[in-house]
């Protein structure tokens, strides 16, 4: 089938209408109308080619929710009038290691897991994501989107919401932790709702105080400018969880400076340039640098069942697809607060 969608021509060019082919429903799919679409900055990163050649044009686009339309005859878990959402990948082996230990976003055999847009899927075409009417997907990597939440707030949670809460549930935010959220932005602000939800103490690490009082609504505790050199004296070897959310360079050493013995700081921000450590930086007080992408299928399903019982969504501007390019420019210049949600009705 033919659908509305909207497309980067190639790198750096505005989006624009278009349509494109979906696949037929195969015995393993469900066909979803897509209710909402979440802007994600790395969508702008794709688009914008910071992460190499892209096989132009691309439909963006891996925060989507809607109804399903149309189930396959081997699908168990969906049926047709079910609310389910799609993240970031679509496909993998589900055969490898990594698979079977809920992990397909790090699916190891060649081609790995398979982007929801810009990549090559295993039938060798190249998938088109969620700025678009309709998707077809295999049902095994369409989640349960649970009743009562608000679909546009939820749709962010299927990439912000899974990436801030992976890094908090495996480096253990709880009572008695101290963690700190790096920017408040599309990430950022659900991390301090996820990592104040699961009771740990939460402070936010921003460059100005101008988003202070957002900060403490949402539930951070404290809230710090780092342009302020006073803030890494005062808060120096203090958190046990950094999770830094920012797409752009940053001072690393001077956050690892504010660890205590054993803290970890984790990167989920990916900007397009490379980051340096000083290894003393990790030395001192036995400090650790990891990195965390996205979650599993289960651990994605997992992220949206705690969202709903703990009343949590995105802060979100719902826009029509003729706003997407405006969209793009205000995330770029930090003007919005917090995700761009697109009403794929305005696609009809």
């Amino acid at each position: 089938m033919r659908v509305n969608a909207y497309a980067a021509p190639s790198a750096g060019e505005p989006l624009v209408p278009t349509t494109i082919e979906r696949r037929a429903v195969g015995e393993n799919d469900v066909l979803i109308a897509i209710e909402y679409a979440g802007i994600c900055h790395s969508d702008i990163h794709t688009v914008n080619g910071d992460w190499g050649r892209q096989p132009f044009p691309v439909v963006p686009g891996h925060e989507i929710i809607g109804r399903v339309t149309e189930v396959g005859s081997s699908v168990t878990n969906h049926k047709v009038g079910d609310r389910v959402g799609v993240g970031c990948f679509v496909n993998s082996c589900r055969e490898c290691d990594n698979c079977r230990n809920g992990d397909e976003q790090h699916c190891t055999t060649p081609g790995g897991g398979v982007g929801t847009y810009a990549a090559k899927d295993r039938d060798g075409s190249f998938t088109q994501g969620g700025y678009s009417t309709h998707v077809v997907v295999d049902a095994h990597f369409a989640l349960k989107v649970p009743e009562g939440m608000d679909p546009a707030a939820a749709t962010p949670l299927l990439c912000a919401g899974i990436t801030t809460y992976a890094p908090l549930k495996k480096w253990g935010a709880g009572p008695g932790k101290k963690v700190a959220i790096v920017g408040l932005g599309g990430l950022g602000h659900m991390g301090v709702k996820i990592a104040h939800a699961m009771g740990a103490e939460v402070t936010v690490l921003s460059q100005s105080l101008k988003k202070q009082e957002d900060g403490l609504r949402l539930g951070a505790d404290h809230y710090y400018a780092t342009s302020d050199p006073a803030t890494f004296e005062q808060l120096a070897s203090s958190f046990d969880l950094i999770v830094n959310t920012v797409s752009a360079k940053i001072d690393i050493d001077a956050y690892l400076g504010l660890l205590a013995v054993d803290g970890t700081m984790v990167n989920v921000g990916a900007p397009a340039e490379p980051l340096s450590v000083n290894v003393f930086s990790l030395i001192t007080n036995r400090r650790n640098f990891a990195g965390s992408m996205i979650g599993g299928i289960e651990l994605t399903q997992e992220t949206l069942d705690f969202c709903a019982e703990h009343g949590i969504g995105s802060e979100v501007e719902v826009i029509s697809a003729d706003q997407i390019n405006e969209a793009y420019a205000r995330v770029l210049a930090s003007d919005v607060r917090y995700r761009f949600v697109i009403d794929t009705a305005t696609l009809a």
